[in-house]
């Protein structure tokens, strides 16, 4: 799992009949120091998550398709928390 920060909403008219209902996002991801690591990609939200939120992700497709009880289902990444605080310790 990972840290990412909810950066924007994807719409998009044509889709696979798993996305119907369900909200998208593009999502940056983070370090734990709170730093921008990587490149954006879309998430699946299913924690209700918005604009702005820190969020914790699944990017793992087995078990993303696992959350949505569809084996075959085109997900990779999934929004499975919010997160409110982050603490590291040294």
């Amino acid at each position: 799992m990972k840290l990412a920060r909810v950066v924007a909403h994807v719409v998009a008219t044509q889709k696979h009949p798993i996305y119907h209902g369900r909200k998208t996002f593009l999502v940056k991801p983070l370090k734990p120091n709170g730093r921008e690591e990587g490149s954006t990609f879309v998430a699946l939200d299913r924690v209700q998550a918005g604009l702005g939120d820190l969020v914790l992700i699944m990017q793992e497709g087995s078990s993303a398709r696992f959350m949505l009880n569809d084996p075959e289902a085109p997900v990779r990444t999934v929004i499975v928390g919010i997160v409110d605080h982050v603490e590291t310790t040294s």
